[in-house]
């Protein structure tokens, strides 16, 4: 398989029998071998040093941008780069294939029919499915032969340097995740050898120091065990680093062994297994955990710092601990090991998180582009990443802009994981965290049985921690929901259920946005109108980026309010979460707003929007099949009222009104539309 130059993606065809088979290694030195026979490099470093680059780029790059990362001001930089392509092309270029793919702006590799080590690796590791079998993966770790593309810093390069260091970062990464999980599925004895490289290139790793002190009692290894211990102490002592983790993660360690051995000398049936921890210290964290390390500024100068990507920083840090659902870690620390020179995937590994958001920044006049991307910390898989290139709006606006939508991701994308990770697990095994997310999985799906479901698990979080506001503002939810579909015979219990919980909340979190927007909810479901309004704007106001909140102000406002601020909430709250679970209600919103504004047409559009998303209920159908009828789509709208009777026989203009609770002209609106259709 090769990657074609305008994507940067692997390309269908398959490799040409008659081509010489190029191997490039880039983890050590840089070399090259074709049909096994070391080609000679060219003497000049920025030949190297381009087709490093060119190898790395997930896609074409512009003449300028090579000729700014690799030349001081020379006379002629496109000159001197087509010079060096004229080098690169002798290597990889053969008579069958030309592998230089350049064109009169970009420039890029076609790598059909070649291996790179570097991205074997890369691939093997960041992919969403890249859990390999051990067998698969050893390999890979082995072709780690040192620092990546080692010797090859250039003088009076800075752009180039700083790169090659964030790529060197990246792929120690990489190695300490691949070694991590080849010593999980090996014996111990031969898990040693890769825990010993792992602490080597992770020296300030407790975790990785934690698996080897167990894996040195596990082998009875207890001398080597001391003398690891001894000397890791003394390498975090010299950095002021707390040492007391490395002892605990040694005690707990040859407790557990001593533990099994006296079991297996009496005879006794085994001991349960012990669920490992999250860290070296045996604790196990009640919620995810993430850092936000500075952004890189490749418009600063280099070693200057202060500048917008650490503003960006800042105001990401902030934004991401009001919303109250993960641990968040101080900036003071995160920018004391930014200055130290370590990297976002080496400082997750130190902390011991569970993610870490990293990025760059370059600014050019009035133009701001940042580049950010989400990792996961123990597996160096890149989760979500994205480039933000606003049109200009002033420098401060533009980082605000980019700072909401980057929080918003990030938190959406830790949800979707950690959903997904706790249906996996048995119901028996989950902590309150993992529960709440279990819950969290059911109440998306818009079922009755679900919702059900939903509440069991919301139910268990709050029983296994009642400071957790979030599972009490899920239970808020669920009857909210009974009441709100009709899925119980007493909604007057469900109103005062859902209000309850929702105070639940508050009082577990009265900062927890998501309490106040299940105590707005309740009260908008009472026709407490001006109060549910001010309970939203409150969870606003503690999270900015709480797309949740935005979203019911549209809800609310869409229903007996201002049509026009229901608009724009609604845009909001899907430029915060353009991915949402809701995404049918931010649409459905927008239709209802744009319908008591008389833009019938409009509304049928975007009422067709929602009810096409996949898991939208009868309501839904409702507001798109009345759209269409208000604006005399007749055919289509008697489509989606079949659509709705087939999920809800019998449905009625009544049960639309008691769910949405309109306002007197909104009620009188939409009765016309139902009034086109039949529906009474």
């Amino acid at each position: 398989m090769g990657r074609n130059v305008e994507t940067g993606m692997e390309s269908a065809h398959p490799a040409d029998p008659r081509v010489g088979t190029l191997e490039v290694r880039m983890l050590g030195p840089l070399s090259l071998r074709r049909n096994d026979v070391e080609l000679a490099l060219p003497a000049s470093r920025k030949v190297r040093a381009l087709l490093a680059y060119l190898l790395l780029s997930p896609v074409a790059v512009g003449r300028s941008e090579l000729c700014e990362l690799l030349w001081d001001v020379p006379n002629d930089p496109r000159g001197e780069l087509r010079w060096c392509l004229s080098k690169i092309r002798q290597l990889v270029d053969e008579p069958e294939t030309k592998r230089v793919r350049a064109s009169r702006d970009a420039i890029g590799l076609d790598l059909a029919g070649a291996s790179v080590d570097a991205l074997a690796v890369a691939r093997a590791l960041e992919s969403r499915h890249g859990d390999g079998a051990v067998r698969d993966l050893q390999p890979l770790a082995a072709m780690f032969r040192g620092e990546l593309l080692e010797g090859l810093e250039i003088d009076r390069s800075p752009a180039f340097n700083s790169w090659l260091v964030a790529q060197r970062r990246r792929y120690r990464g990489l190695h300490a995740a691949l070694l991590e999980r080849v010593a999980d599925g090996v014996p111990d004895a031969e898990a040693l050898g890769h825990l010993e490289t792992l602490v080597r290139i992770a020296p300030f790793d407790v975790q990785a120091h934690g698996k080897l002190l167990a894996a040195f009692a596990r082998c009875a290894m207890l001398r080597e065990g001391e003398a690891h211990l001894e000397a890791a102490m003394r390498l975090f002592e010299s950095e002021q680093l707390e040492t007391s983790p490395l002892r605990d993660a040694w005690r707990q360690a040859r407790t557990r062994e001593d533990a099994i051995r006296s079991t297996v000398r009496v005879a006794a049936p085994p001991a349960p297994e012990v669920p490992e921890a999250r860290d070296a210290t045996g604790r196990t964290a009640p919620r995810a955990s993430i850092a936000v390390m500075p952004f890189i500024d490749r418009s600063a100068i280099l070693g200057a710092h202060g500048g917008a990507a650490d503003a960006l920083a800042y105001d990401v840090i902030a934004r991401l601990a009001k919303l109250r659902t993960m641990f968040v870690i101080a900036q003071g620390t995160v920018f004391a090991l930014h200055a130290r020179g370590i990297g976002a995937e080496e400082a997750g590994r130190m902390l011991g998180v569970d993610y870490v958001v990293g990025g760059a920044l370059l600014r050019r006049g009035e133009h701001v582009s940042v580049r950010a991307e989400l990792i996961e910390a123990r597996t160096a898989r890149v989760i979500w990443t994205e480039a933000f290139e606003p049109r200009a709006e002033g420098a401060l606006g533009v980082l605000e802009s980019i700072g909401d939508r980057i929080v918003a991701s990030v938190a959406a994308e830790v949800e979707t994981i950690e959903r997904n990770r706790a249906v996996l697990k048995a119901p028996s095994s989950l902590d309150a965290w993992e529960a709440h997310h279990r819950g969290l999985w059911h109440m998306f799906r818009f079922t009755r049985d679900d919702n059900a479901q939903a509440r069991h698990f919301f139910e268990l979080a709050a029983r296994l921690d009642p400071t957790f506001s979030r599972p009490h503002a899920g239970i808020s939810f669920t009857h909210w929901q009974d009441a709100f579909q009709g899925w119980t015979a007493d909604r007057q219990a469900a109103l005062n259920q859902a209000q309850a919980a929702a105070g639940q909340s508050l009082l577990a979190d009265d900062r927890d946005p998501a309490a106040h927007w299940a105590l707005g909810r309740a009260l908008w479901l009472r026709g407490r109108h001006d109060e549910a309004v001010a309970e939203l704007e409150q969870s606003i106001d503690l999270s900015p980026n709480f797309a949740l909140a935005h979203y019911n102000l549209a809800f609310v406002h869409s229903t007996a309010g201002d049509a026009k601020a229901a608009i724009a909430f609604s845009d909001h709250s899907r430029e915060l979460s353009p991915f949402d679970p809701m995404l049918f209600g931010m649409f459905g919103a927008r239709a209802m707003a744009l319908a008591r504004l008389g833009r019938f047409d409009e509304a049928a559009e975007w009422g067709v929007k929602a009810a096409a998303r996949p898991n939208s209920f009868p309501h839904i159908r409702g507001i798109a099949a009345f759209s269409l009828a208000l604006a005399d789509r007749l055919d289509e709208a008697r489509a989606q009222l079949r659509t709705l009777h087939e999920a809800a026989p019998g449905y009625r203009f009544a049960d639309f009104q008691r769910a949405f609770r309109f306002d007197a002209n909104g009620a009188q609106l939409f009765r016309k539309g139902a009034r086109k259709l039949g529906v009474t």
